[in-house]
């Protein structure tokens, strides 16, 4: 008999539907094993954070030396600043609509009400350093890396990236829906799981919507820049679109991407080089995602919405999703430094970001993919080629 794979969205799906059905009816003591299960992984997730920084930013820092230029500059701020401001446009549009959505569905306190239950035992696993020493630790290590000849120390890092690559492709991926199983069985249990879906459905219909406006917004730059219709632009794009939305991977649609730019008139070394370098750095639709349901999950647990405290999440968020291609999870992963350090988010709204940034996992890839071809038609302008 043939084994049936399922992919991480159909298995936390399953995971979040089991929760609450089985959260009805199965006694305390059932619950009690899983939040006994999930302080644990919370702990193991606390103290991989700093070495998935580490291991994923330095590596990738460090790679951005690799034919280095005026071209790979410019394209690396382009990249970075359309990745701040489309997350920022999420925040100022979720924090516009969300508050109405959150209200009608349950109040703020009735939705962060503290479980009622307590795991049979919990482990401390403290991080061997913290999020802000890795972070800085990880810069200046990749920025030595880029400049300078360094090859073992190159080399060293490339093998501890795929070793924190295989641990959360092979330990911590396989365990999160079972996470997941056990935050919705938890709040099932507690009375808050309802409220909680009725948001998480109507946010999703609003993230998708804002990932239709982004690449709008993209094509409409890339057109002022080229003289070109930006409709036109963008519809030679959609077959990397929705070949992403099947892969849910940039570095799997790369050579789809490249065949439609080179069909809107990159030419194929221009489009060689960007659209490589932009499925690692250009990730507009995960960060505005993420920034979106950020946003939800202080709402829904009763946190403030401050937006000099979102600008510090979004810049930082920008240089963190530079981590998340290539790695299974990576960019949801990567996201966890700054939603614990700087929006001070605990093990259960992580769990809730997590579920649901996976469920709109494609939908973010494909608008990073798509506007990598903006890009490459904004770069071949500007240096004339």
């Amino acid at each position: 008999m043939r084994r049936i794979h399922l992919g991480l969205l159909p298995r936390v799906l399953i995971a979040i539907v089991l929760g609450v059905v089985l959260g009805l009816f199965v006694p305390d003591w059932f619950t009690r094993i899983f939040l006994s299960f999930n302080g644990i992984f919370s702990q193991l997730l606390g103290f991989m954070i700093p070495l998935i920084i580490v291991g994923l930013v330095t590596a990738a820092i460090g790679d951005l030396g690799n034919g280095a230029g005026k071209m790979l500059l410019v394209t690396v701020l382009i990249a970075y600043l359309d990745t701040v401001i489309v997350a920022l446009g999420g925040f100022g549009v979720s924090n516009a609509f969300f508050p109405t959505i959150v209200s009608k569905v349950g109040s703020a306190a009735d939705l962060a009400e503290t479980a009622s239950l307590s795991p049979y035992f919990s482990i401390s696993i403290p991080p061997m350093f913290d999020v802000m020493t890795a972070l800085v630790f990880a810069f200046i290590m990749g920025l030595c890396i880029a400049n300078s000849e360094m090859p073992l120390l190159k080399s060293f890092f490339g093998e501890f990236k795929s070793f924190i690559a295989r641990v959360i492709e092979k330990l911590i991926i396989p365990l999160l829906p079972i996470y997941i199983f056990g935050i919705f069985l938890e709040m099932t249990a507690t009375g808050k799981v309802f409220s909680v879906l009725k948001v998480f459905t109507l946010i999703i219909v609003v993230i998708f919507a804002l990932h239709i406006i982004v690449l709008l917004y993209e094509f409409a730059v890339a057109g002022l820049f080229t003289g070109r219709n930006p409709f036109k632009l963008l519809g030679k794009m959609l077959p990397a679109y929705f070949t992403a939305l099947g892969t849910s991977s940039s570095a799997a649609t790369i050579p789809v991407t490249l065949r439609q730019c080179v069909e809107n008139g990159v030419k194929e070394d221009v489009a060689g080089f960007t659209v490589p370098l932009c499925a690692t750095i250009h990730m507009p639709g995960s960060a505005m995602k993420i920034t979106c349901c950020a946003v939800a999950v202080c709402l829904m647990s009763g946190m403030p919405l401050e937006f000099g405290t979102f600008l510090e999440f979004v810049l930082m968020l920008g240089i963190m999703m530079v981590a998340a291609p290539g790695v299974p999870g990576g960019a949801i992963m990567a996201a966890l430094a700054p939603l614990s350090s700087i929006l001070g988010f605990d093990a259960e709204q992580q769990a809730l970001m997590i579920a649901l940034y996976i469920a709109m996992d494609s939908f973010g890839t494909a608008c990073n993919v798509t506007g990598d071809g903006a890009i490459a038609l904004i770069i071949q302008r500007l240096f004339k080629k």
